[in-house]
């Protein structure tokens, strides 16, 4: 047993160590999730997250995952320390009004112990390729309540006290497709959760008794002060801003997103009172999702390393009405709302702060997610498109901006674990807005498919384009077509073998007149 030891002071040196100690930490267990998860959906694309938390559920550290994923996580912590403790214990949730974002999303907290004291807690959240639900891929563009997108699992030991449960994985495992990717999935996030917690263990070992507490608290403290110094530099005031989603899958009626932001030495303030009221299709958010927005935008604006996670969320607080768009009520749907209500909410806020800022142009504000399924598969993609350009120069090329931030599925991957064919990827040429500087170029995924499949398309964007900043044009809207005919972008489709899937992505926007 280590000797116990209360450390007497916390000098700049203590403070380095412990800052690349606790990052390592996550970025070692995103490693370790991503090289032994079996699907295509996390080992290729990335679409997994890792972050740290102290025994108060509070954030330390997180690594530089996926944006939705990352601010919404600290509300499943918090649904997990409702519940005693133990050592040995992981905790599995994606229930979207306990926690979670949308149903696809899964998520995994485990308590961390030294002896009987708690240290912390380590947790990650993966998106699966299917999680049951009434289309493969569990994110149906025509679902109107929450059953109909999957399985629904509130915050239950998957591993109690070291053994896991047989019994609540074959509950998960009997309502998914693919069952045995599901299960090295799961597996993969347990034992990403387990290196974590051996991790912060030896931590406490070597440097004795309390010095992970004292570390954690530090390290907070320090984000905070990093926060704060930026946040006092920014120019006071409120600012107004508004976009629109382009219908929910149900209707093509414009969904408004409102968004009052007062910039103070104290805090980000964002009020979304007046926003549109919850819909009848998978747009709506929990307020999780919209919480996990405005931090993305407050890391951006104030400390965009990964030391300003912590600080941001002491300074950010989120006003929004129950019962709309953006804090939606169960059993309402919300897979639309976590990959493409986000985009939006990002998009007002920045259209708030973009002029007195001196922000970029818009980037393609969605995340232009394709599913296509069967029983025995399911392929799922989110699609880069053009950044928006700024005083600095163009916009970057096919980019995941914003809420998302995974690579894309690598054509082999795709044509060796999919009866699908890849007949284009390459960018999509005079897609960026025109200006001084122009936006991004999105880009362009076409397949055919090899045998019959369901296809679940829920990308925005796809009638008006990105906007444009200080003169510059809107980058081009994006483009779904099914053998050459277009397809809106939120629809389900029964295809047949042969038949080829065309998206091209947005373009980004561009800055400043032209000359």
């Amino acid at each position: 047993m280590a000797e116990h030891r209360e450390p007497a002071t916390f000098d700049a040196v203590d403070l380095e160590l412990a800052l690349g100690t606790f990052q390592s930490l996550v970025e070692e267990m995103g490693l370790s999730l991503v090289r032994s998860a079996r699907s295509a959906n996390i080992k290729e694309r990335r679409d997994s997250s890792t972050a740290l938390f102290d025994a108060g559920g509070e954030l330390v550290v997180q690594a530089e995952h996926i944006p939705v994923h990352l601010g919404a996580l600290p509300a499943s912590v918090a649904a997990v320390t409702r519940s005693p403790q133990r050592p040995g214990d992981v905790w599995i949730l994606n229930h979207p009004y306990a926690g979670g974002t949308h149903l696809p999303d899964v998520t995994m907290v485990a308590p961390v112990f030294a002896g009987e004291r708690l240290l912390g807690f380590v947790a990650n959240r993966a998106h699966h390729a299917d999680i049951g639900g009434a289309r493969p891929g569990s994110m149906p563009a025509g679902a109107r309540t929450l059953f109909e997108e999957g399985l629904v699992i509130p915050p239950v030991r998957l591993v109690s006290g070291g053994d896991e449960q047989p019994d609540i994985l074959a509950l998960i495992l009997a309502n998914c497709r693919r069952p045995d990717e599901r299960r090295g999935d799961l597996r993969a996030q347990a034992a990403c959760l387990a290196l974590g917690a051996r991790r912060l263990g030896e931590i406490e070992a070597s440097r004795g008794a309390g010095a992970v507490s004292e570390s954690m608290r530090q390290v907070q403290d320090y984000s905070a002060r990093r926060v704060a110094n930026a946040l006092a530099v920014l120019p006071a005031g409120v600012y107004e801003g508004e976009d629109a989603l382009e219908g929910d899958g149900i209707t093509e009626v414009p969904i408004p997103v409102r968004v009052r932001v007062t910039v103070s030495s104290e805090s980000l303030v964002f009020d979304f009172t007046g926003s549109a009221p919850e819909v009848a299709g998978n747009v709506n958010c929990p307020r999780a999702v919209t919480v996990s927005a405005c931090l993305f935008v407050a890391r951006c604006l104030l400390d965009p390393s990964p030391l300003g996670a912590a600080g941001c969320t002491r300074v950010t607080r989120v006003v929004t009405e129950p019962g709309s768009v953006v804090d939606a009520h169960p059993p309402h749907a919300v897979a639309g709302g976590n990959v493409e209500t986000s985009q939006r909410i990002v998009d007002a806020i920045l259209a708030a702060l973009g002029e007195p800022l001196a922000l970029p142009a818009a980037s393609q504000g969605t995340m232009n997610n394709l599913v296509v399924g069967s029983s025995h598969f399911s392929y799922y993609e989110t699609m880069g498109g053009g950044g928006g350009a700024s005083s600095e120069g163009p916009g970057f090329d096919a980019l995941h901006s914003a809420m998302t931030n995974t690579l894309n599925t690598p054509v082999e991957a795709i044509e060796r674990d999919f009866p699908l064919e890849v007949l284009r990827y390459e960018l999509r040429e005079e897609s960026g807005g025109r200006g001084f500087y122009s936006g991004g170029r999105g880009l362009v995924r076409a397949l055919r498919l090899l045998e019959p499949a369901t296809v679940s398309l829920l990308m925005d964007r796809q009638r008006t384009g990105p906007p444009g900043r200080a003169g510059g044009s809107p980058g081009a809207p994006g483009l779904c077509s099914v053998n050459g005919l277009r397809v809106a972008g939120k629809s389900e489709l029964d295809l047949q073998a042969g038949d080829v899937i065309t998206v091209e992505t947005p373009g980004g926007g561009g800055w400043g007149g032209d000359l």
